[in-house]
């Protein structure tokens, strides 16, 4: 048969089938002879009984010990960041303390205690994977975890671990010129999703750190916290192709296939990630900023890779890709400073007292708390108008994010109010309209 130079998997010859058979009946053999001596006896009973009611003492006292807690510490704000954490190790915690207690004391009266000290090894087990549940979002990963630390705490319990250790390193395949182990693989895929899993909780933990630094900008915490994840990512899938005794000279085909990819399918996904690093880097925008990019005005929420967040003031968050913000203008309202000037046009009558008028326009800006007084606001007289005089109300803000609409209502409310209090006219379109007849010899009507 014609060897596949790429994939070709056996196994190692140096155990046949009859001989794994063999082996695992063996193990079936002595796994059910333990169990007769030291299990199935008077002693074993007793020691089940105690475990068994001491986990209901436990429980009984969790069950109050909760609730003193929560009263006692829950305006502590450590506290009320990890409450669940520790609510969820009360009930293990002292479980286990009380088993390994019972152990020791029933070894010190001579008495045996096989099930007591199985009974501390499984609970400490269910204690560390309890810990690292918490600990681990991922429900896929979580699980994975859990029944491979109980699979291994069991046969270890049983004196099995050294013999499976064994068996795995001994199984052998070859992959495209490379040995390799079920024991090596399995430790490889295990290695990668913890390492990943540590890589993400700790590119998290560097974010929040660098989220608390307060002299680090916005945009740098982002380019930071962006560079972390990739290289702590990176690093932890090498080491663990690396530990299954995988060649890395290997992904190099790989790598080229998708560089080949990466500049036919995925060239929009590239651009859209260039950009986000370059307005990482030049500071154009950072979170926080509110900026106006065609019909889009809102505050940025966060900086992507692929897309840049901006909430718009009705709610709705905008995915606006990063490309669009270097190719495109944009209106960054909070670029270099915080303070917004507004506009807001008038147009009052002719006969109004155009002092007066003025001076309400001022007064109204003044009483607006989003109004800063320095600069101060100002009016100034713009064009002598068809139907009025044109004047306009200049004022600062220093917080756009808050909306640059609401505040040029809330004045114009203002000032109409003042107007028609002191009897300031707002002009209306007029026109003089002369009817001219035509003269009596030239009507048609007349002849």
């Amino acid at each position: 048969m014609e060897e596949n130079p790429i994939l070709d998997v056996e196994v190692n010859p140096a155990l046949t089938m009859d001989e794994i058979l063999a082996r695992f009946n063996e193990i079936y053999v002595s796994v059910k002879g333990w169990a007769e001596v030291n299990l199935f006896t008077y002693e074993s009973v007793m020691q089940l009984g105690v475990i068994i009611s001491l986990y209901l003492i436990c429980s009984f006292i969790c069950s109050r010990l909760k609730p003193f807690m929560h009263k006692v510490l829950e305006k502590r704000p450590f506290y009320q960041k990890t409450e669940h954490f520790w609510m969820a190790l009360y009930l293990p915690v002292l479980w286990w303390l009380s088993t390994f207690a019972a152990w020791q004391i029933t070894e010190s009266l001579g008495y045996p205690i096989i099930l007591l000290r199985m009974a501390s090894s499984l609970i400490a087990v269910w204690l560390v994977i309890r810990v690292v549940s918490l600990m681990i979002e991922s429900e896929f990963i979580s699980k994975i975890m859990r029944t491979t630390v109980w699979f291994l705490a069991i046969l270890n319990i049983f004196g099995l671990l050294t013999p499976f250790i064994a068996f795995l390193d001994e199984t052998s395949f070859t992959i495209g010129g490379n040995t390799l182990t079920l024991l090596g693989t399995i430790t490889g895929i295990i290695s990668s999703i913890v390492l990943i899993w540590a890589a993400l909780f700790f590119s998290t933990f560097i974010e929040n750190k660098l989220r608390d630094a307060p002299n680090v900008t916005p945009s740098a915490r982002v380019l930071l916290s962006k560079i972390s994840r990739i290289l702590l990512v990176v690093m932890a899938f090498l080491f663990a192709i690396s530990s299954m005794g995988i060649d890395l000279t290997a992904l190099a085909v790989f790598g080229g296939a998708i560089g080949v990819g990466l500049g036919f399918g995925l060239q929009k996904v590239v651009s859209n990630f260039i950009s986000g690093v370059i307005l990482l880097l030049d500071k154009s925008i950072k979170p926080g900023d509110v900026i106006e990019i065609s019909d889009t005005y809102g505050k940025i929420n966060k900086l992507a890779a692929r897309y840049t967040s901006v909430i718009s003031r009705d709610g709705r968050e905008h995915l606006v890709p990063n490309e669009d913000i270097i190719t495109q203008p944009v209106i960054n309202w909070t670029f270099s400073n915080n303070s917004v000037r507004r506009h807001l046009p008038v147009n009052v009558s002719y006969n109004s007292d155009l002092e007066k008028a003025m001076d309400l326009m001022l007064r109204a800006a003044n009483e607006t708390s989003r109004v800063i007084k320095n600069p101060e606001p100002r009016v100034l007289i713009k064009s002598f108008g068809d139907n009025g005089v044109d004047l306009e109300l200049r004022m600062w803000i220093r917080d756009s994010e808050n909306g640059v609409s609401n505040i040029a209502s809330d004045v114009y409310l203002l000032i109409w109010n003042k107007f028609n209090e002191e009897g300031i006219e707002f002009p209306y379109p007029q026109r003089d309209i002369h009817i001219v007849s035509m003269p009596e010899k030239n009507n048609i009507l007349s002849e």
